[in-house]
């Protein structure tokens, strides 16, 4: 119970310290000590799991470098993927004044990855293996990103497809495989602990990447006003998706040197 109150408490304060970020001037002193609070919570979470004779997560666990990458590469999939749908819905809805269906129906095309997960994906993971799958997707995220950033108050539906259509293949093409690599080779009483880390990345970073959109677009728009001034506060915040997707590329990169370096025999999805 005290881990579980611990490390939820860091991630509610650390993510609510990203939120203040918006207006840096309001407040600075809360504003850090909310990260500062964040961060003693999770030296208490840390010192509670190492004392404690069942804790609710064996920190040994991490000693496992493809689980570690997995779950960093989670939370950032998830910062940029959420991050990037959050900007389209403003830039939709306040700049384009699309209704609620339009920007819904727009967005449609980004959930390729509900038809492509469990029919192309696997395929792919089975010819190419989850690293190179994995690393693929995330091309594909920059590629989306990068043609994004172009856009302008007047751009047709058919311009923005392509970035919606490359969005979900990340998506399809990043999740399962990399949900794969975090629990390949765990001891099998840990599964469930090692399901249960993959997914709560997944979820602070959809968390701490709508906040760190938000603190971006709300800190470049300042006190201005008018459409053009959206456009580039907005343009400013893909910064963040863009960021956090090549982050997670280069850390893809890396761990297929290391299983590069591996003897051919131990091939245990070390790479992710």
């Amino acid at each position: 119970m005290a881990g579980a109150i611990s490390v939820t408490g860091a991630m509610i304060l650390l993510v609510y310290g990203v939120v203040r970020l918006e207006h840096l001037s309001d407040g600075p002193l809360l504003t850090a000590a909310a990260f500062a609070g964040g961060l003693a919570l999770l030296a208490i979470f840390v010192a509670v799991e190492r004392r404690s004779a069942a804790p609710l997560v064996r920190l040994g666990i991490l000693r496992s470098g493809p689980l570690v990458r997995a779950n960093v590469m989670a939370a950032l999939l998830t910062a940029s993927f959420f991050g990037f749908q959050f900007l389209v819905t403003l830039y939709l809805q306040e700049l384009r004044g699309w209704s609620t269906i339009q920007t819904g129906l727009a967005l449609l095309a980004a959930a390729a990855d509900v038809v492509l997960a469990p029919t192309l994906t696997p395929w792919l993971v089975n010819r190419f293996g989850n690293a190179k799958v994995v690393l693929g997707g995330l091309v594909s995220g920059l590629l989306a990103y990068a043609l994004f950033l172009g856009v302008g108050l007047d751009w047709t539906y058919a311009a923005m497809l392509p970035s919606m259509l490359l969005i979900g293949l990340m998506f399809a093409f990043v999740y399962g495989p990399l949900t794969i690599v975090a629990t390949d080779g765990i001891a099998e009483h840990e599964q469930g602990l090692a399901g249960g880390l993959i997914n709560s990345s997944f979820q602070f970073g959809a968390a701490l990447g709508l906040s760190m959109v938000t603190a971006v677009n709300v800190a470049a728009l300042g006190a201005a006003t008018g459409a053009e001034a959206g456009l580039e506060a907005m343009r400013t915040a893909l910064v963040v998706p863009v960021t956090a997707t090549l982050l997670a590329a280069l850390i893809g990169v890396a761990g297929l040197r290391t299983r590069a370096r591996k003897p051919a025999g131990d091939e245990v999805l070390s790479a992710t």
